[in-house]
């Protein structure tokens, strides 16, 4: 009959009742267990402990940091030691002697068209004989960017401090930046599309004319900031964000990758890879030295607009 009173005045005074209830029946704390005998430590094992607790955090923090120090100190002198040693066997400015002896350079120029397809032989050595090289290089504009975004990138979240640092940046963009120059607004009508069509021109002649993945997309990643400066961030986020960075960069380095890494080990097996070189001289020649160059440019093009979008407003 107890029980149901008190059910009845629970109910009747809400849940407060019944939280207070429950914390006086459960919330009392345990008694405390005497420990066993055989589980107390040595009073010897205690002191030790002690003592290496001390030793810990006064001598050993002392001596690890002095380690630690001594450690790079000795590493840094090793890395400079084998730099100074290779740079040593390096032969002499303006001596001919070792070029003489190296066909490398030789076979560069004279076979190195047959076995790329390119007529620009300075393309053919970047994207087919040293492509591992670019490809690094292309991951290491990947991975600074992605530094720069873990540092300075504010993304429109619901966190208050996020919020009012996004807040102030688009205050201040909007104030020292209006967008509303006419002159400015005129100019990139007439520059971007013919800075555009030339970054695009200059990336698919890579292989044939000067030019190739980087410089042409530098002139992209140009044009693009320079669109941004006569129209602000509202217009160029319909076509550019966040989103089409990200899928644009990952599907360019992992094509890169992916069709490198086929090409040598079909190369380095004696397997035909069944991509021809195509004829000498047109605009699909090469294997696949155009699409190679296509996708570093689109990287460079990413990383040019991707990092002066964040150091100027921490967003994109």
């Amino acid at each position: 009959m107890k029980m149901n009173d008190d059910r009845i005045r629970w109910l009747a005074d809400g849940s407060e009742s019944l939280d207070s209830e429950m914390l006086r029946e459960y919330g009392q704390p345990e008694a405390e267990e005497a420990p066993d005998a055989f589980e107390m430590p040595h009073p010897r094992e205690r002191r030790y402990y002690h003592l290496l607790h001390t030793w810990t955090h006064r001598r050993g923090e002392r001596l690890m940091n002095r380690m630690y120090s001594v450690a790079v100190v000795l590493i840094c002198v090793a890395i400079c030691a084998l730099l100074i040693a290779t740079t040593a066997d390096m032969p002499r400015f303006g001596d001919a002697a070792p070029l003489e002896d190296d066909n490398l350079s030789e076979f560069y120029v004279e076979e190195g068209y047959r076995h790329t397809g390119a007529a620009n032989i300075v393309t053919g050595i970047i994207l087919d004989f040293r492509g591992f090289d670019t490809l690094g290089e292309s991951h290491v504009l990947f991975i600074a960017l992605c530094t720069v975004l873990m540092l300075l990138y504010l993304p429109k979240k619901s966190d208050p401090k996020t919020m009012r640092e996004w807040l102030e940046s688009e205050a201040d963009d909007r104030r020292f930046e209006p967008h509303a120059d006419l002159i400015l607004q005129q100019g990139a009508v007439l520059l971007v599309p013919l800075v555009l069509v030339f970054g695009v021109y200059i990336l698919l002649n890579g292989h044939l004319s000067p030019g190739g993945g980087f410089s042409g997309g530098t002139v992209l990643g140009a044009g693009l900031i320079l669109y941004l400066l006569a129209y602000g961030f509202r217009k160029t986020e319909r076509f550019f964000n966040f989103r089409t960075y990200r899928r644009l960069t990952t599907s360019a380095l992992l094509f890169y990758a992916l069709s490198k890494g086929y090409i040598f080990f079909t190369g380095a097996n004696g397997i035909s890879n069944g991509v021809g070189t195509g004829r000498f001289g047109a605009i699909l020649s090469g294997g696949l030295l155009l699409p190679l160059s296509v996708a570093v440019g689109l990287v460079v093009a990413c990383t040019m607009y991707v990092l002066y979008t964040l150091f100027r407003k921490g967003d994109l």
